[in-house]
């Protein structure tokens, strides 16, 4: 799941999150039970369709989120292409952005505290055998919160880049971008352990 935000609110945000997350789970095995290359361009097209349904503003947020998939894409292909199975390239290749596109559309309609909702709901009978689930439910949600945060601080780090020089950004932002990354985990530590850490579970699972 690439986007984590929409920039307008549409009918799909008053959904149920489980519905959602349920229809994604059953799009993403239907997209592996297609082998036919038309099939795959169909679902393609249908999953444009849903981000074009809402606006252009929409559209355009769901696009640039998909547009990075760019460089798996095009090694996908041209990988299929060497070995002389361009067809089945394609068909991986749609069937990958038609998945992460299903991904994207839930993820941009649908609150983070309602997915964790979800997410300790499906955790229950974990925590019926005496296992401690937080620590699982918040790194699930430190990773949906921090991967399109850490998108934006990559793509600024290619603009300071571009800004001093007339060459394209390279490894060379890897660096940086790491060091960006392990600060913001020291941060986030700091905060978790000023709060108490991630002690066991609490609640409706305890006994009184």
């Amino acid at each position: 799941m690439i986007s984590l935000t929409s920039p307008i609110e549409t009918r799909a945000h008053r959904w149920p999150a489980g519905a959602k997350l349920a229809a994604l789970c059953a799009a993403t095995m239907a997209l592996f039970a297609l082998p036919d290359l038309r099939m795959q361009g169909a679902a393609a097209l249908i999953c444009l369709a849903l981000f074009a349904l809402p606006g252009a503003v929409f559209f355009r947020a769901g696009m640039a989120s998909l547009w990075r998939l760019w460089p798996f894409i095009a090694v996908i292909v041209i990988w299929h292409g060497l070995t002389g199975d361009l067809a089945q390239g394609v068909a991986i290749a749609l069937r990958v952005l038609t998945a992460v596109g299903f991904a994207c559309l839930v993820t941009m309609t649908t609150r983070l505290t309602d997915m964790m909702a979800v997410m300790t709901w499906l955790l229950a009978p974990l925590r019926r055998f005496g296992l401690s689930t937080r620590a699982l439910e918040l790194a699930l949600a430190l990773v949906i919160r921090f991967t399109p945060v850490l998108a934006l601080k990559g793509e600024a780090l290619a603009q300071s880049w571009r800004a001093r020089s007339a060459k394209r950004p390279s490894w060379r932002i890897v660096l940086p971008m790491t060091l960006l990354a392990l600060d913001d985990a020291e941060y986030v530590a700091e905060a978790l352990k000023a709060r108490g850490g991630v002690g066991p579970d609490q609640g409706a699972d305890k006994k009184i």
